[in-house]
């Protein structure tokens, strides 16, 4: 999930990207951001597949569309609606918070297109660094800090769980698991049921037809609990429409948008 550093090619949340320099940032610290005025309009975010049962809790997975489907946290039904921050940008309950979320601003990225090497960088228009008065000192005589290396650390390990996911959802689609999925929900007085589609889902039934050595495989490597965290999950697509309904967040169409990838 690394992406380059071009304005016009940057994942979701980031709006631009520069490498974090113990020259140019020397005197630079990190502060923790108290709201995510990035999350307020985001109904969709990205998982790795290391977070399916802690997040399958509190919100529904599905896959976003498409020949390279990627793992999705559902904040919201529709796009542009959060059901799980206010106004503000801040939680309004206590809830599992997404990697790719915890990792903001933060990025590993590649700077030179011919190069494999990967380099912290971050979202300079986030207001998480500067030159604070209060904060984690990002680097110490010149060098890292232990905030910058913990940093890096997470980042680190965001990349292998990426590349885990990626490698879970190669195995879903060569067992041709992934179906397109369709949820109707019907709201009380309206006699119109709102469909949401859009997105993809294990199917149940191909799951079940799977020959027994290929079960034993996904048993024995992890799969089959990722995938059972996921169809659980969904159940919680009525519980996310009922705080759309509370909140006065109603949708305007009948059919939700299809959710697009982040730029691997």
């Amino acid at each position: 999930m690394a992406t380059a550093p071009a304005p016009s090619n940057l994942p979701i949340f980031y709006k631009d990207l520069l490498p974090l320099s113990s020259v140019d940032h020397a005197d630079w610290k990190a502060r923790p951001l108290d709201r995510a005025d990035f999350l307020i309009s985001q109904h969709a975010v990205p998982l790795t597949s290391d977070e399916f049962v802690a997040a399958s809790r509190f919100y529904p997975i599905v896959f976003s569309a498409g020949d390279n489907p990627v793992p999705l946290a559902l904040m919201g039904l529709n796009e542009g609606v959060n059901t799980f921050v206010d106004a503000e940008g801040k939680l309004i309950n206590p809830v599992y918070v997404p990697a790719y979320i915890r990792r903001y601003p933060f990025l590993l990225a590649r700077l030179r297109p011919d190069s494999e090497e990967l380099s912290l960088c971050f979202d300079p228009t986030a207001d998480a660094l500067g030159k604070f008065d209060e904060g984690d000192d990002l680097f110490t005589d010149g060098k890292p800090s232990d905030a910058t290396n913990a940093i890096l650390q997470f980042c680190q390990n965001f990349e292998e769980a990426g590349q885990r996911t990626g490698a879970f959802v190669e195995e879903l689609k060569k067992a041709d698991l992934l179906m397109d999925g369709e949820v109707s929900i019907q709201q009380e007085g309206n006699p119109q049921p709102f469909v949401y589609r859009g997105f993809q889902m294990v199917d149940e039934n191909k799951l079940r037809e799977l020959r027994g050595d290929v079960l034993r495989k996904m048993m024995q490597n992890g799969m089959l609990p990722i995938i059972f965290a996921h169809l659980f999950s969904l159940q919680l697509m009525r519980e996310v429409f009922a705080e759309q309904v509370k909140s006065g967040k109603m949708p305007q169409v009948t059919e939700a948008p299809t959710a697009e990838a982040p730029t691997a």
